[in-house]
């Protein structure tokens, strides 16, 4: 079985209303009415080019790629003796 990599995408919107359509390129986790925006997740293959695609979007002000792979996840502590 293959894991696909998924990316996470911040897509600001100015309505909320029409951003439910973004569900067709990618999967919904988060609507957020007070600062208007939705995160979704996209397959981490095809996200440039859906990136460009949202982009196009007349009802989208911007996308935020995700920076989880950027963020060191390795909280062990060292303790000097």
């Amino acid at each position: 079985m293959d894991i696909a990599e998924r990316l996470g995408l911040a897509v600001w919107v100015k309505d909320l209303k029409a951003a439910r359509s973004l569900g067709r390129m990618g999967n919904i986790h988060y609507i957020s009415k007070r600062l208007n925006y939705v995160y979704l997740y996209v397959d981490g293959r095809k996200a440039d080019q859906l990136i460009h695609r949202i982009e196009r979007l007349p009802y989208v002000q911007r996308v935020e790629r995700s920076q989880r792979t950027r963020i060191s996840l390795d909280f062990s502590k060292t303790i000097n003796s």
